[in-house]
């Protein structure tokens, strides 16, 4: 704290460069190479710290944002998020530009209405829609978010994800969210657009999401869009459907191959997503991003092969919802309790954040399995009890 504004180093867990820093429980420190292309850019720590400063009215510095990346400071998806948040709390930013390495931001009351932002890349929607969601639940009126960029961007979760697992999900704390996709966008020129409605709600409820069940359904959705043929969407469902094949026979596979509508996609783009629903409700996914030169069958595997990891380590949650979870477990009242595979660099990250910003507690603990072969953990979280007081 610095009087009363803290002061978050941006240089730390993700921030830092890929590869370095401590691991995160059940993490290897040294990430093989393939890995280290996924790992965080650094941003976690900017959505985390300026949502629960605008939530808590706590003025906020940030410094050594991205501090160990190749480009430093605020790329343009952040810097975008920033001002996201400034503008829904009619708060004062300071050193927002890119290439910044240090802000300072004073957050005002959090209202609703229209509120628009526009990446004007391809940097991710569904990250806007991270930081902004949890603010707007404590808005004091409905309100309605115009997104602009990439809707299926690397480094970021794709729209069908947020829509097909983090949505059903996250709906468990005790709000709803509606979200029409206006117009999808691809990578390098984004042009996407998503409307998000939410409206505000008195407090969180807590989640328990730790009995898995068994899988009892498995589909997807492939798609191409722009100049590209419906045959290699459905190349990478069917390649996906043989690899998942191999570890699980019983089940119909369902998964529909699309061409995204001209006036509905803007640029060139294709993808798959592959989802399991499990008999307690849970959901848990792989997805894959094709690009220039890549094979389809090798993207229908990707995915296909995330899935069966996330579904391989027992938990009820998969690697990429974990972190996303986390700043709700904290604003929730009472005790919400996830189980997940080895916490992420993301999760971690998050965590760190969220108890430095609020009053809540959090705890990782290893599993006790039946089956020696799972390597699930059990987060944990006390929440702070965020009570909206506009309502």
């Amino acid at each position: 704290m610095d009087g009363d504004r803290v002061d978050i180093d941006g240089g730390i867990m993700e921030g830092v460069s890929a590869g370095a820093g401590r691991a995160a429980p059940g993490r290897a420190a040294g990430a093989a190479p393939s890995e280290r292309l996924f790992l965080p850019q650094g941003g976690q720590i900017l959505r985390v710290s300026t949502a629960l400063s605008c939530l808590r009215g706590l003025p906020l510095r940030v410094r050594r944002i991205r501090a160990g990346r190749s480009q430093p400071g605020l790329r343009p998806q952040h810097l975008m998020g920033l001002e996201m948040i400034r503008d829904l709390c009619e708060g004062k930013l300071e050193g927002a530009e890119i290439g910044s390495t240090e802000i300072t931001f004073t957050p005002g009351k959090i209202k609703g209405g229209t509120h628009l932002a526009d990446t004007k890349t391809a940097g991710s929607v569904c990250l806007l829609m991270q930081v902004a969601m949890p603010c707007v639940l404590f808005a004091a009126s409905p309100s309605e978010l115009h997104l602009k960029g990439g809707t299926n961007a690397e480094m970021a979760p794709q729209i069908d994800y947020t829509l097909m697992v983090f949505k059903p999900i996250v709906e468990k704390f005790n709000f709803t969210f509606n979200c029409d996709i206006r117009r999808r966008g691809y990578y390098p020129k984004g042009g996407g657009e998503v409307i998000v409605q939410m409206s505000p709600v008195k407090e969180l409820s807590p989640i328990n999401l730790t009995e898995r069940g068994t899988v009892t359904k498995i589909y997807g959705r492939a798609f191409v869009a722009g100049a590209l043929p419906i045959k290699l969407a459905k190349d990478m469902a069917a390649a996906a459907v043989r690899c998942i094949r191999k570890e699980i026979r019983d089940l119909y596979i369902n998964i529909q191959s699309v061409r995204e509508p001209d006036d509905q996609a803007v640029g060139t783009g294709s993808g798959i997503i592959v989802v399991a629903e499990t008999s307690t409700g849970c959901l848990l996914a792989g997805s894959s991003l094709g690009k220039r030169g890549k094979n389809s069958d090798k993207v229908g595997i990707e995915a296909a092969e995330m899935l069966l990891k996330n579904l391989k380590h027992g938990g009820a949650v998969d690697d990429s919802l974990q972190d996303q979870l986390i700043i709700f477990m904290a604003l929730a009242k009472g005790v919400s309790r996830v189980k997940s595979g080895p916490v992420t660099l993301h999760t971690e990250t998050a965590i760190h954040f969220a108890e430095q910003l609020t009053k809540a507690k959090f705890t990782v603990t290893k599993s006790e399995e039946e089956d020696p072969s799972k390597d699930a953990y059990i987060i944990e979280c006390q929440g702070m009890g965020m009570i909206n007081s506009n309502l």
